[in-house]
């Protein structure tokens, strides 16, 4: 009589070592929710430079330029691929702001939310650009993760 194997779905020919650990289920994220920190490695030079610049083109070209940077170095630096994305993502949250506040300008309250959108645009852009100049990946307090 030949031994049957117990568990059908496990391969014979891999040793019990080298299997790899069952994978664990995925909690699923809102869009809300900040991505997890980021841990790959230390950004090189070109890197920081790249991902300070799509935080920075934020203020001047809106998502664009964030997104340009991101779609050119993605698959080049993880470092550029994490903050590419969290520059894209912020910068369509500010556009949104800025659209709420342009169609809420007939009721006047436009007016202090496109200032307060203005500051926060302006002040989390500079601290995330100044991050990412020093080769740390920054997390803006708030933004709609379209990209995860």
């Amino acid at each position: 009589m030949t031994e049957q194997n117990p568990n059908p779905t496990s391969d014979s020919s891999v040793p019990p070592s080298q299997t790899p650990p069952p994978a664990e289920p995925t909690a699923k994220r809102s869009i809300f929710s900040p991505p997890p920190p980021y841990t790959g490695p230390e950004p090189d030079s070109d890197s920081r430079t790249m991902g300070l610049l799509a935080h920075l083109l934020g203020l001047f070209m809106g998502f664009i330029g964030a997104l340009a940077i991101w779609l050119v170095k993605k698959d080049q630096s993880p470092f550029v691929d994490d903050q590419g994305k969290e520059a894209v993502n912020f910068q369509l949250t500010m556009l949104i702001g800025y659209i709420v506040s342009g169609l809420t300008m007939c009721i006047l309250v436009g007016f202090v939310l496109m200032a307060l959108t203005a500051i926060a645009h302006l002040v989390f852009t500079i601290m995330a650009t100044m991050a990412a100049s020093k080769g740390q990946a920054y997390r803006y307090p708030f933004s709609i993760r379209f990209i995860r």
